[in-house]
C-alpha cells in the first residue's frame, strides 16, 4: 500500500467531515465529531502528516488525557469513539497505516434516577390561577419526558399535529438515528397534553413545546427552565436525561420486556438497552421473591426420611 500522499491531519479531518455531510449525518453528530476530535488534533498537531499518526500516538493521547485528571474512563471512551471514526476513515482512504483502536476498560456507574417522592413533587399540577405559562409548560414537558423516555431533542422537535388523540399515538418524526417512530399515547399523558394545549393554543404545524414566542423551544433554555422548576419544587436533581433513565428503570422494575424497551427508547440494537438493565444494580432486587419462580412455586410438603 502507498501511504506517501502528503496530507496533514487537518486536511484529513476536513475530508472526514465532508464525508459525514455526504452521508447526511445530523448536525449534532458532526458537531460532536468536531468537538471531540479538536483536542486530539491539537495534541498531534494539525500540520502533522496523517501518515505519522500511529497506535502509540493514540495511546499517548489517552495517557495525556487521563493524567490531567479531569476526565473519567467513560468520557475517555466517548472521545475515543470519535477519534476512531476519524482515523478509520483515514485508514480506509489509505492516508495512513491501519491499526486497531480499542476502548479502555470503564466501570459503569449506577445511573441516577428520580425517586417516586421526587416525581410526586415534580408532576403535581401547578395552580393555573397563580403560575406562569413557563412553569405550566415545564410541568407538561416533564410529564411528557417521563411518559415516553424521549430525549430532550426529540421532544422539542414534536409538533402539535404529531399528537394523535384519536388513535392514541405519538408520531416521532425526528430522532437521533433519523428513524421515525410511533409511540403509544397513554391516557395519563393524553390528559396532561390536552390541558396543556388548552392553554398553549396554536395550530397543528407549530411546535408542541415552544418558546415564549410560540416558536421551537431551545434545548439549553429548556434545560435551564427544568433546573429552575425542579429546584423550586425542592428537587436537587435537574437533568432532563434522568427522566429517560427513570422511564427505563420503572419499565424494567414493572416487568416490561426489553425488546419493547429497545424500540421505545429508539436504540438501534440491544447493546445500549442492556446497559440500562445493568445500571440499576440493587434496585432489581426489590420484590425479588415476588417474581422469583422458586419462591412462587409451593409444592406439597413431603417428609424426607434420611437413611
Amino acid at each position: 500500500m502507498n501511504y506517501n500522499k502528503q496530507i496533514t491531519v487537518k486536511e484529513a479531518f476536513g475530508l472526514f467531515i465532508r464525508k459525514c455531510k455526504v452521508k447526511n449525518l445530523t448536525d449534532s453528530s458532526i458537531e460532536s465529531y468536531q468537538r471531540k476530535n479538536h483536542e486530539f488534533i491539537e495534541y498531534v498537531g494539525e500540520n502533522t502528516l496523517i501518515k505519522e499518526v500511529y497506535k502509540d500516538t493514540v495511546d499517548n493521547f489517552i495517557i495525556y488525557k487521563m493524567d490531567k485528571g479531569n476526565i473519567n474512563s467513560i468520557t475517555m471512551n466517548s472521545y475515543l469513539r470519535s477519534i476512531k471514526a476519524f482515523l478509520y476513515y483515514a485508514m480506509e482512504c489509505k492516508y495512513m497505516e491501519s491499526f486497531k483502536i480499542s476502548l479502555i476498560k470503564a466501570e459503569k456507574k449506577i445511573k441516577e434516577t428520580y425517586t417516586n417522592e421526587e416525581l410526586m413533587r415534580l408532576l403535581r399540577m401547578p395552580d393555573l390561577s397563580h403560575c406562569t405559562f413557563s412553569e405550566f409548560k415545564i410541568w407538561a414537558f416533564e410529564n411528557y419526558l417521563l411518559a415516553t423516555g424521549n430525549r430532550i431533542s426529540t421532544a422539542l422537535n414534536l409538533k402539535i399535529e404529531d399528537i394523535n388523540f384519536e388513535d392514541n399515538i405519538i408520531i416521532i418524526r425526528k430522532t437521533k438515528n433519523r428513524k421515525q417512530q410511533i409511540l403509544p399515547l397513554s391516557k395519563s399523558l393524553a390528559e396532561v397534553l390536552r390541558q396543556y394545549l388548552e392553554v398553549r393554543g396554536g395550530n397543528s404545524e407549530e411546535y408542541l413545546f415552544c418558546n415564549n414566542y410560540g416558536e421551537k423551544g431551545d434545548k439549553r433554555t429548556y434545560q435551564q427552565q427544568v433546573q429552575n422548576y425542579n429546584v423550586k419544587r425542592k428537587v436537587n436533581k435537574t437533568s432532563c436525561h434522568l427522566f429517560r433513565h427513570t422511564f427505563a428503570k420503572q419499565w424494567i422494575l414493572a416487568g416490561g420486556d426489553i425488546f419493547r424497551l429497545q424500540k421505545i427508547l429508539g436504540h438501534s440494537d440491544l447493546t445500549v438497552t442492556k446497559e440500562y438493565v445493568a445500571m440499576f444494580g440493587q434496585d432489581l432486587q426489590l420484590d425479588f421473591e415476588k417474581y422469583n419462580p422458586l419462591d412462587n412455586i409451593k409444592p406439597n410438603k413431603a417428609v424426607i426420611k434420611m437413611k
